[in-house]
This record gives C-alpha cells, structure tokens and sequence, in this order.
C-alpha cells in the first residue's frame, strides 16, 4: 500500500464512494478489497476476484480471499474465481474494476495459458462495467516504443500501449494521473530491483464506459 496521502489521492482517482460496487482483480493480500469494503459500506459490494489462472498458486490465493470475506464486518466482500474471461459469469454489474500492478501480466504465458488475451480481458471488463463506470489501471511504466515487450521479463508494460489496447474496446480515457511517477526510474529493471522495488515509476489511468 501507499502512505496516507497518495492511499487518499488514489481513491479520489478511483471515485469509490459509500454505496459503490467494485471488483479488485487479483487482490493479492486483500488490502485493497480491505480499504473498499470500509468505503462502499454495507450498501456497497467488492467482489474480490482471483483469475483461475493463479489460483493453484501454493499461497491459496482464494482461500485467503475466502477467509478475507468471513472477517467481522466484510459482509459486503465476496471472493469470487472463474478464468479471467469469465469474469463477469461470477460478479454483478460494477461501478469500479481495478486492476493494480496487474495489466502487464495479461501479456504473459502465465495469465494467457487458458486462452485469454489482453483484447478479450478488456471486453470482458467492459461488459461487467456499467454505464458511466470506471476502469481503473495502475501498473509499472516501461520504455517510450517498449509495448508489452517486457512484460515477463520486467513486469512493465509502455503506457501508451495500455491506453491503445483499452480504448479498442470500447472505452475512453476520463483521466490520468502522474502521483506515482518516478523520473530516475531507469524502465530498463526489473521492477523487483533493490534499487527500484516499491518506487517505480508507475502510470495510472482512468478509463469509462461510455
């Protein structure tokens, strides 16, 4: 998670308000589906949602959802898993998909082993979106010109190419946001780099649905 500040400047990004209904996309330890389930309240819902593509993973990426959902007061957090495609055949129509530090592993054998791409991922997500609804990606920048080049080998994607792939499926970009730019970023290492780990240079967007 971030401090305090940017934590505040990220959910004003986001427009998460009390009674919202959003999907956190490979959730990872919950602290996000956390800080949404407090927001939304009890008239809200988070769909904490792990593709089936990680799900085998050895840390039991649902059973910790699962066991995140049953807290005192996380009523409104629902774990859910399906392949990444089918996202929208195990949560209801959102106002808010988040997808943090996420997007680039889309171009990975990994979470393109069951079939899904990029391409299909963002109709999916625009299919569970309603009208007016934001999708909300964050991820690690790579190199002017990169693409999604170096994807597995950095875990960074070009942000232009992210803007060029969503907006292809039908959205349109509302917003974007230099809080978590990082200018001595080199883009050239791995984003788990002693040297770089937590203070990449990271883009985020905005995206609705018309």
């Amino acid at each position: 998670m971030y401090d305090q500040t940017k934590q505040s400047e990220l959910i004003q990004f986001l427009r998460v308000d009390a009674g919202s209904t959003v999907i956190d996309v490979y959730p990872g330890d919950g602290a996000w589906t956390r800080l949404f389930s407090s927001i939304v309240g009890p008239k809200g819902r988070v769909y904490s949602f792990v593709p089936a593509e990680v799900a085998h993973f050895s840390n039991d990426p649902v059973g910790r959802m699962r066991t995140l959902a049953n807290e005192p007061e996380r009523g409104n957090v629902e774990a859910v898993s399906a392949d990444l495609v089918a996202m929208s055949e195990v949560t209801q129509p959102a106002d808010v998909v988040w997808l943090h530090l996420f997007y680039h592993d889309l171009h990975t054998p990994l979470m393109q082993a069951r079939g899904a791409t990029a391409a299909e991922f963002n109709r999916a997500v625009y299919k569970r979106l309603k009208s007016g609804g934001a999708y909300v990606i964050i991820d690690h920048a790579a190199a002017a010109g990169s693409g999604a080049s170096n994807a597995q080998s950095l875990h960074r994607i070009e942000p232009a190419f992210v803007r060029e792939e969503v907006e292809a499926a039908g959205f349109v970009l509302d917003a974007e946001s230099n809080m978590l730019a990082n200018k001595d970023d080199p883009h050239s290492i791995k984003v788990f780099d002693p040297s770089i780990k937590g203070v990449t240079d990271r883009f985020a967007y905005r995206f609705v649905k018309p």
